[in-house]
């Protein structure tokens, strides 16, 4: 089982490994947490946002101001803003 690559040890095929390697490759833009723009219109060049299930330890910035299982949805609604470092901004003022 040596000779095996790792995708003999996934338990996939080279063609689909390779494959899945090249459209993350398509897909990686740097500084968007792994999200991408869209491509079609008519939201042609937005950032594509969290889901509002993401819990706030899960961020890659947690909001200090809200409990780490607080969802993102709820500290929008909280907040009014819709991106995370809008909400991050407003919360920290809410706090004083």
């Amino acid at each position: 089982m040596s000779g095996l690559g790792i995708a003999g040890k996934l338990g996939i095929t080279e063609s689909s490994y390779n494959e899945k390697r090249r459209w993350r490759a398509i897909m990686k833009e740097p500084g968007l947490d792994n999200r991408h723009r869209d491509k079609a219109r008519p939201k042609a060049g937005e950032i594509q946002q969290k889901r509002s299930d993401t819990l706030n330890k899960n961020l890659p910035k947690p909001v200090p101001e809200f409990s780490p299982n607080a969802t993102l949805g709820h500290m929008r609604k909280v907040t009014g803003k819709v991106s995370e470092a809008a909400v991050s901004r407003a919360a920290a003022k809410m706090k004083k």
